[in-house]
């Protein structure tokens, strides 16, 4: 199992929750090449496609401001079965009925790539950073909350979430090396929904940061925890850590064993 193989089904389990309480949901199926992903959005993709900020007074949608609530979990896996790629499910309501609203949002990313190993984890982070590459879409936080606009411009020329998920499938695919397959999960249907996500995404950022540690101390930076272990409240939490780190760390090596032995 990958270091972030449990969170994945956790957020599948999630969606089979919301699900059996009727939430309304969406479901786009978008497999293909960022190319042809590329060729079928009525939006610009890539560097420099983001002229500018999207002012108040241009902004037809608000997600994820701090007062609706937001929550952004980016999870990874070598085993792409686990996800369904170029599947986009959403739940709530979509962004062209949403004119003028501030709506509250979640959303999971989810790579997968037969090669990728607890060294890639770094990089993979960049993923949800788009920086001025959407058209019309202007990010102004990202990591663990995403807050965002979407232009009336844009908006006029039917931007909706099935759009936004074949941006980011396509420059994820294009940009990071290693990933071949992605899913995505867009939530806006209320603010305990977003926030039911929240365990989810905590847990899978200590991960996160320990396989970050472990990482930098390769490079020779050893960062350790200096409290008693006895008198810690999260030892559970960090055995559990040890448990997963060890998996990763016997995986990687039979990984290096079997490209040396080809």
């Amino acid at each position: 199992m990958a270091a972030f193989d449990r969170y994945i089904e956790a957020v599948l389990g999630y969606s089979e929750s919301m699900q059996r309480k009727a939430c309304a949901l969406k479901q786009f199926d978008c497999p293909g090449s960022p190319e042809t992903l590329r060729e079928t959005l009525p939006i610009a993709i890539g560097p420099g496609a983001n002229p500018g900020i999207v002012l108040r007074g241009d902004t037809f949608l608000e997600l994820g401001n701090p007062t609706a609530g937001s929550c952004s979990v980016l999870l990874w896996t070598d085993d792409p079965t686990r996800i369904r790629d170029g599947r986009i499910s959403v739940f709530g309501p979509d962004i062209p009925e949403s004119g003028g609203a501030s709506l509250p949002f979640g959303q999971v990313l989810m790579l997968a790539g037969k090669e990728l190993l607890p060294k890639d984890h770094e990089r993979l982070q960049q993923v949800p950073i788009v920086g001025d590459r959407i058209e019309g879409y202007m990010v102004r936080s990202a990591a663990e909350n995403v807050w965002s606009r979407v232009s009336k411009d844009v908006a006029a020329r039917g931007f909706d979430f099935e759009i936004l998920g074949k941006s980011l499938l396509s420059l994820a695919k294009s940009n990071t090396e290693g990933v071949s397959a992605m899913e995505i999960l867009f939530v806006t249907s209320g603010k305990d929904d977003v926030r039911a996500l929240s365990d989810v995404a905590a847990s899978s950022r200590t991960i996160g940061s320990e396989i970050l540690k472990e990482a930098w101390k390769e490079r020779g930076y050893d960062i350790d925890c200096d409290v008693d272990c006895a008198s810690c409240h999260d030892s559970e939490v960090c055995d559990d850590i040890r448990d997963v780190l060890a998996t990763v760390k016997k995986k990687g090596r039979e990984k290096r064993s079997a490209k040396a032995a080809e």
